[in-house]
């Protein structure tokens, strides 16, 4: 009677929000394809993830694509699961005086939602809550190293249910039995009946079988997906990149900002793409870039973590000039989290230098996650670009730039550390069709 009462309830929310679907004038296309797909399983079945806390933006974005990906795989299986979407709150690079402030961000006010439901169907968090009639979830995993990760030679996929280590203790039980993250502060999160530790050392495709075979969960909360290994460079990896095109507002406001400081254009620069990514195809070489290189000059914690790749502010103006020089532009965008001592040093070495510095209006209004999302747009579509290494904002710049179409010799650079350090070009994943 039990199974019989979800069964009848979940095809009573599922009619919901195929109703709720039909009514958004195509907003999510695809979210639920038994509205008229081909999905055996007709019990909608929730994924959710969470990210340990002290990441920063562009990794979250990497970690969607795995979870993404789970959910694509899930449904090629014959079951109807959708990805939930964590709202965003203030990250770890997130500086501004704004940034205390900026909690509970929906996707959508950084990415477009239809062209990500063209891979899988998403929903936000305020949605998940309204179908699910709550925060209550069936299950959270949260997953840890094992103890013998760095050291272990068998590199074997595995995972295993284990005792906790001591980071889960951010999960606490409530006076009802349920278990909730007490670090997640930037919004409501969860409210979960069971909690189990996964240690992992496994891609992501690696776990399927286990949401696979829970058939009596219906809504999962991986916690600390991150540590599930990405699976680079196929067709899947590339398709949930390509799904996942900024939103319209933040797309153009970095082309106005391209028009008017740097003499570009998509025509112009040969970087337009179809309205819908599943139709685009573009070939190496054929985007030219905008009249400008871009830099992403990481310093900040990088001073700290990774001295040996972080040049001096000299060098980097040396190393900024010979691209200048080599791909014949006299314009040098700089996206960068230099003080502003430091940048005035690199303006005595390079002329031309431009940044996107927002006025306190349109901080408020993009947040600093909109602000970090137009200085990757704007290097995006430079005739070349110079990034940090190992930094995650750089590699989502080469990724948007593989989408759009450029020549890897103008993409794949970096700037290196002190002279003594060996510094290998960046790896290119050719895009997939």
């Amino acid at each position: 009677l039990a199974m019989g009462s979800v069964y009848v309830c979940s095809l009573l929310v599922l009619a919901i929000l195929c109703a709720l679907a039909s009514s958004q004038n195509g907003q999510y296309p695809q979210v639920f394809e038994e509205c008229g797909g081909d999905v055996t399983h007709s019990i909608v079945r929730y994924l959710l993830f969470e990210v340990d806390t002290r990441e920063g933006f562009n990794l979250r974005r990497s970690v969607y694509i795995r979870l993404a990906n789970i959910v694509k795989l899930l449904r090629q299986r014959g079951q109807h699961w959708v990805v939930v979407l964590p709202p965003w709150g203030k990250m770890v690079h997130w500086t501004s005086g704004h940034a205390a402030e900026q909690n509970n961000i929906t996707w959508a006010a950084f990415f477009d939602l239809p062209s990500l439901n063209k891979h899988v169907p998403v929903i936000e968090f305020d949605e998940f809550l309204e179908a699910n009639g709550g925060r209550y979830i069936d299950q959270v995993y949260y997953l840890q190293r094992y103890a013998t990760w760095a050291t272990d030679s068998n590199k074997i996929d595995k995972f295993d249910y284990q005792p906790c280590n001591k980071d889960a203790d951010v999960y606490h039980r409530n006076t009802d039995g349920r278990y909730y993250n007490t670090q997640q502060q930037h919004y409501d999160g969860p409210l979960a009946a069971r909690f189990s530790c996964l240690s992992v050392r496994c891609t992501y495709s690696y776990i399927v079988d286990l949401l696979l075979n829970d058939v009596a969960t219906r809504s999962v909360l991986i916690e600390r997906a991150e540590l599930l290994d990405m699976e680079y460079g196929h067709k899947d990896f590339w398709d949930a990149r390509r799904s996942m095109r900024f939103s319209e507002k933040l797309r153009n406001f970095g082309d106005k900002f391209r028009s008017e400081n740097l003499y570009s254009t998509d025509a112009d620069d040969l970087t337009v793409l179809n309205e819908d990514w599943t139709t685009t195809k573009r070939l190496p070489g054929a985007a030219k870039g905008g009249p400008y290189a871009a830099v992403h000059l990481r310093r900040g914690d990088y001073m700290n973590y990774y001295p040996e790749r972080v040049p001096s502010i000299k060098y980097a103006a040396e190393q900024v000039n010979k691209f200048k020089n080599q791909f014949r532009v006299s314009i040098v965008f700089i996206a960068t989290d230099a003080t502003d001592e430091d940048m005035d040093l690199f303006k005595t070495y390079v002329s031309g230098v431009v940044q996107f510095k927002p006025s306190e209006d349109q901080l408020a209004m993009l947040t600093d996650g909109g602000v970090a999302i137009v200085d990757q747009w704007i290097c995006a579509h430079a005739r070349v670009f110079i990034g940090t290494f190992p930094s995650h904002f750089t590699f989502k710049i080469f990724e948007e730039r593989e989408i759009l179409g450029f020549d890897p010799s103008s993409t794949y650079n970096r700037l290196c550390g002190p002279s003594t350090v060996d510094c290998t070009k960046p790896i290119h994943w050719q895009i997939v069709y």
